[in-house]
């Protein structure tokens, strides 16, 4: 049976041992994390906290409806073993008490419903040598051998940092969203969960990839690109040198793209497709 809890009635000590022992972990699911993003949540359960799942929730012009935290990719149900009957439950009590604009489950989630999907890649856990050798495109080792000359820098957020992304961002339409990665970047800063990777063209900053960091897992945020040294191929740089320095000890999350250009760039590094569920009402777009 499925119950809704609004967040005072959460009993999080229960939330986290069944995140911290499912199928499907997810950063974005914490706690923590989703009181930064979000706010504003409640949950789902089944049982006693035998499977959970988040929910944001939004409120504007006096109505209340389900969308995701900007910054956030995958919610979804999490749970021991992820099992269909189970989250074919969830999925229709969801969908009859709540308004959807937009909800993406994680690419754990299998549904008997044949729910519209996206796109995402990760890169397992291997040998850098040979990823580079038997999975990278051919094109994207001659790029990223071209673009040797240039200087790999971890750094620290700092005002050169924030200059950067500030001059360079894009995807953002309103100052409150970039208000809202930067106190994201500082609340990553302060869980030790953030890494900054620097490409710089003799002393300049031309690239720049932001990282959430797990014990597990390197999960791409956002990269930054001055458009002005496009012929430089930082983008490339950059994430091969990461991969060089990190992917013997932890899988490299894209984070995904429906674009076509940037989803053929994560897959020329070795990317696996995970594609996950979403379900969206495209009529509440207004309100979003």
């Amino acid at each position: 049976m499925i119950k809704r809890l609004k967040y005072h009635e959460i009993n999080f000590e229960k939330y986290s041992h069944c995140l911290d022992f499912s199928e499907q972990k997810n950063w974005y699911a914490k706690k923590e994390v989703l009181d930064e993003l979000s706010g504003n949540w409640e949950l789902l359960i089944c049982g006693d906290y035998e499977a959970v799942m988040p929910i944001h929730i939004k409120k504007k012009f006096g109505f209340n409806f389900v969308h995701m935290p900007l910054f956030c990719q995958q919610l979804g149900i999490f749970s021991k073993i992820d099992k269909p009957e189970i989250n074919d439950q969830f999925l229709k009590f969801f969908k009859k008490k709540y308004k959807v604009f937009l909800y993406s489950f994680n690419h754990h989630n299998i549904f008997s419903e044949n729910l519209n999907k996206r796109k995402n890649y990760i890169v397992p856990v291997s040998d850098y040598v040979i990823l580079r050798r038997k999975k990278y495109f051919k094109g994207r080792k001659s790029t990223a051998k071209w673009a040797q000359h240039l200087f790999y820098k971890e750094i620290q957020l700092d005002n050169e940092c924030f200059s950067f992304i500030e001059s360079n961002f894009k995807g953002l339409d309103k100052k409150s969203d970039f208000e809202k990665l930067t106190k994201y970047l500082r609340f990553l800063e302060k869980k030790n969960s953030l890494k900054i990777s620097g490409a710089y063209l003799e002393n300049k900053l031309i690239n720049l990839a932001i990282l959430v960091s797990e014990p597990q897992q390197l999960s791409l945020l956002a990269l930054f690109n001055d458009e002005n040294f496009k012929n430089e191929n930082g983008p490339s740089f950059l994430i091969d040198r990461i991969l060089n320095l990190y992917i013997h000890e932890k899988r490299f999350n894209f984070m995904g793209s429906n674009i076509r250009g940037i989803e053929l760039f994560f897959k020329s590094f070795g990317g696996e497709l995970h594609d996950y569920c979403f379900t969206e009402n495209k009529f509440l777009k207004i309100f979003s």
